[in-house]
């Protein structure tokens, strides 16, 4: 399968104009036997540096592209922290042509920074497809102890070999089911965002996005019937929903207030300090929090509202301790500033609707069950103290509008 990317860019309904850096997305069979063809077909010519992990290095299923310089990182402790990243770059032999990663999303990471600071463009090869950001533009790194996302450097072509997909480990398969699945809340975070503040929305956009799920639950349930995993089709919504964010420049379809939980399993804050899990893993936990605090929060026919009041400091360095200056950083100009509080309590019938849209909690958890994926703090190692201050420190770390992060207008 190749997926043609021309079709999303131009004018749209939306009223802009888009762009997409990517021009190349391959998911085949033995794809990595024709790597210098889809190279030449895209222009890439030169220096090639290649940067694997020692894990995917050494992966029985990968065929090694030709490369002008290998760099083979060391898996053991690998993260995506911007130091890190900065000193690989010390040892590329001279400025590349271009960039080539072998590997999951952390290592995405370091070809994405590397390209963006070197101004050149990057190959992505995806050895799993348990996260979203083989297509996308935007880098999740630590910097300064805080995880950050931030706009970088797509990809200019991904050629994701099947061969090598279908042979990684199931659970990490199973990781990325939980971050496509991740979308009931993001989705719906976004559309009650728009609602409530008038904050851009793009349609298309957001069908993508939903595309990316109705196929990702689709590849679940058949996981569930246990029937044979449909790896094509699982590569492709990683690839779709990535897209999504190159095309906003930011991560608004594809990630809301559940997918903060994977950021504070890697800051640490009160509660968390044992944390541990992949992406998808600590998403789909986040979803299943966020499914029951959303539907909870739906029983309520009618809701009364308050006046906004910033995050409270004193709390903030009692959950967050060193990080606490960044995180009050992050919310010196709080997006509920930028609306009326009357308009929740107003557009209530309509957020109502658009959380039943969510499934269950316990629709989550027996799904997850079924197919072997995490749903349970325990089993990420966080506290189960934290389950009633969720919502108000997840929300904390990112200032965007969310639902989660809304419910401090909502009278309880």
């Amino acid at each position: 399968m190749i997926l043609d990317t021309s079709k999303y860019l131009g004018k749209c309904v939306c009223g802009r104009e888009h762009e997409l850096r990517t021009k190349l997305v391959v998911c085949e069979y033995g794809a990595l036997k024709n790597f210098d063809k889809y190279m030449a077909d895209c222009g890439l010519t030169g220096f090639r540096t290649v940067i694997y992990d020692t894990n995917t290095y050494n992966l029985p299923s990968i065929t090694h592209v030709p490369a002008d310089q290998e760099i083979v990182l060391e898996a053991k402790g690998l993260h995506s922290e911007k130091g890190l990243i900065e000193n690989m770059m010390t040892i590329l032999e001279r400025t590349p042509d271009y960039i080539v990663v072998v590997g999951g999303g952390t290592l995405m990471d370091f070809g994405r920074y590397s390209a963006w600071k070197l101004g050149i463009p990057f190959v992505a090869i995806p050895t799993i497809v348990s996260s979203d950001g083989f297509t996308a533009d935007i880098c999740s790194i630590i910097i300064d102890g805080q995880k950050k996302s931030i706009p970088m450097q797509a990809a200019d072509a991904v050629i994701c070999d099947m061969d090598v997909v279908s042979g990684a480990p199931m659970f990490l398969s199973i990781a990325g089911v939980q971050d496509i699945m991740a979308k009931y809340v993001s989705i719906a975070d976004w559309k009650i965002a728009h609602l409530v503040s008038g904050e851009y929305f793009c349609p298309m956009v957001c069908d993508m996005a939903q595309e990316a799920l109705d196929i990702m639950v689709r590849c679940a349930n058949e996981l569930a019937e246990g029937k044979e995993p449909d790896f094509e089709a699982m590569a492709y919504t990683q690839m779709l929903s990535g897209l999504t964010m190159q095309i906003l420049s930011n991560s608004r379809a594809a990630s809301g207030a559940e997918h903060l939980v994977a950021h504070l399993v890697e800051m640490k804050p009160r509660g968390f300090e044992n944390a541990h899990g992949m992406h998808g893993e600590c998403v789909g936990i986040g979803t299943i929090m966020c499914a029951s605090a959303y539907h909870k929060l739906a029983e309520r026919e009618t809701i009364e509202v308050k006046p906004f009041e910033p995050v409270d400091e004193q709390w903030v360095r009692d959950v967050f301790g060193e990080l606490a200056d960044g995180i009050l950083k992050e919310n010196e100009n709080d997006v509920l500033k930028t609306f009326a509080p009357e308009n929740i309590k107003e557009k209530w019938p309509q957020i109502r609707e658009i959380i039943a849209t969510i499934p269950k909690a316990e629709e989550l958890i027996e799904l997850y069950t079924k197919i072997g994926a995490k749903h349970s703090l325990e089993e990420l190692g966080i506290d189960e103290s934290v389950r009633e201050e969720f919502l108000d420190i997840s929300s904390a770390i990112r200032n965007r509008l969310t639902l989660a992060r809304m419910t401090r207008l909502i009278v309880k």
